[in-house]
């Protein structure tokens, strides 16, 4: 859609204001409305001034000023707002320069597309995640100097069978036990379903929903594969429609990965796959019908995995998902049809086109730009180096005797751990100033600051159980 196409849109649908976002550094939307009345060609040019400083890890307070700048390509009718409503996402630009801001992670990703087309290897990157996340009916939380909890429930809850619900009808969901029942054990069937025509009606094309493994409501809707910066666009309004179409119903949705013990947490299941004029680059006559160029790009998610999942688990929740027992890829091994390895070879379909990896261990409280930016950034340089990813491992990684497991590396154990991996090995990531020193700095030193140290610090609920009386 061109800026004309945009302004004839608002007459033609009586739009009153126009919503323009932008994804923070963390991966959270933002956004300002202006009347339609502010609008006009020169605006896609001339952009719209707001504070930088305010918005978390970018302009420091004495160089604030900054542009928004709306991408007319991206032009949707809001389906939630009362009063008619055009979003646009945008991109963020200096006002004396004029240059594209190196924090704002919608340019990270569109410089590494553009990255990956002037290496000549590929001229497109499809990604297709499949964000998990909860429903829940209620969650409280809170965090002071004398008291810390969280409680959430569902009325799927398995710890639910005795509550006194008027009547309580018992169609519970065990543990582990969640995937596919059909309801009444599925209670979140039309829900699902409302959810998923909002994301039709945005342009996001479905591929199905369904019940996932946990008990108390955790869900999948699957999306369409698409190019990288799309794909990363659509994942910012999927997080948005599915919150907004749960509020309209008394419930809410969380992407935090692991919200409840002793379950299945949340993935972002990503498959991802290289093509060049039309013609997919990863089939072909290697291991699971992979191409040398496929498993090569495997190589690189392997050997820089630790790093990038400091944007690709990015927060100090998303480690207590990667743990043994959950169906968490802690391995990083590849494997055809092998779900316990971190990086899997789909097999439904023996057709190039349908030809690609799954690489599972990111979760959905990524910011999608920096997570899909930094696979295809470590796959690159596994192509470039031309990095054997080694023998694939066609076994069960969870059986495996302590000798054999131990030879298979593994992932971050911690948030931690992850930055610091981040920080020795992030060379990869600045090829084609894609991402920048800075960007990798303020990350670490963010993380580091506001969220590992603030969760070490404070005392833990279970500390008091193990330790009140010592």
């Amino acid at each position: 859609m061109t800026p004309k196409e945009v302004l004839k849109l608002i007459e033609e649908q009586n739009i009153k204001f126009v919503d323009l976002r932008f994804v923070d550094f963390f991966g959270l939307w933002q956004h300002c409305s202006y009347p339609v009345s502010m609008f006009d060609e020169d605006t896609f040019e001339d952009g719209l001034g707001f504070d930088g400083s305010s918005i978390r890890g970018w302009q420091a307070i004495n160089n604030s000023d900054m542009l928004i700048i709306p991408d007319p390509t991206t032009a949707k009718i809001d389906p939630f707002t009362q009063v008619p409503t055009l979003i646009m996402l945008c991109k963020i630009v200096d006002p004396i320069t004029k240059e594209p801001y190196s924090r704002d992670p919608r340019n990270i990703a569109i410089k590494a597309t553009n990255y990956l087309k002037g290496t000549g290897i590929a001229d497109t990157a499809f990604f297709g995640p499949e964000p998990e996340f909860f429903i829940f009916d209620d969650v409280r939380y809170a965090c002071t100097p004398n008291e810390s909890f969280y409680s959430f429930d569902s009325i799927e809850g398995i710890w639910n069978t005795g509550r006194d619900e008027a009547p309580n009808l018992g169609y519970k969901i065990r543990h582990k036990e969640g995937y596919f029942p059909v309801p009444p054990h599925d209670s979140l069937m039309d829900l699902r379903a409302e959810m998923a025509l909002a994301l039709m009606k945005l342009g996001i094309e479905v591929e199905a929903h369904h019940h996932e493994v946990a008990s108390a409501g955790q869900v999948e809707i699957d999306i369409k594969f698409a190019p990288l910066v799309d794909q990363a666009d659509n994942l910012m309004f999927y997080k948005y429609a599915v919150k907004n179409v749960a509020k309209l119903h008394n419930k809410v949705v969380t992407f935090m990965p692991k919200p409840m013990f002793g379950d299945n947490g949340s993935g972002l299941h990503c498959h991802q796959s290289l093509w060049k004029d039309g013609k997919p680059l990863f089939a072909g006559d290697e291991y699971a019908g992979l191409s040398e160029l496929a498993l090569y790009y495997i190589g690189g998610i392997i050997k820089h995995a630790k790093a990038i999942a400091a944007f690709t688990n990015p927060i100090t929740n998303s480690y207590k998902r990667l743990v043994p027992g959950y169906e968490a890829p802690v391995n990083l091994a590849y494997s055809s049809r092998n779900r316990s390895a971190s990086i899997r070879i789909p097999m439904y379909s023996a057709s190039p086109k349908s030809k690609r990896i799954e690489v599972r261990f990111p979760d959905p409280s990524c910011n999608p730009y920096l997570a899909f930016t930094a696979m295809l950034m470590a796959g690159l340089d596994g192509i470039e180096n031309k990095i054997d990813p080694g023998e694939p491992m066609d076994k069960n990684l969870y059986d495996l005797d302590p000798i054999e497991l131990s030879n298979i590396p593994k992932m971050p154990g911690s948030l931690e751990e992850a930055l610091d991996s981040l920080e020795k090995d992030h060379e990869f990531l600045l090829k084609g100033d894609v991402f920048t020193e800075d960007v990798i700095s303020t990350w670490i030193a963010y993380k580091r600051q506001n969220e590992v140290a603030a969760v070490n610090m404070k005392p833990h609920p279970m500390e008091f159980m193990l330790y009140f009386d010592c």
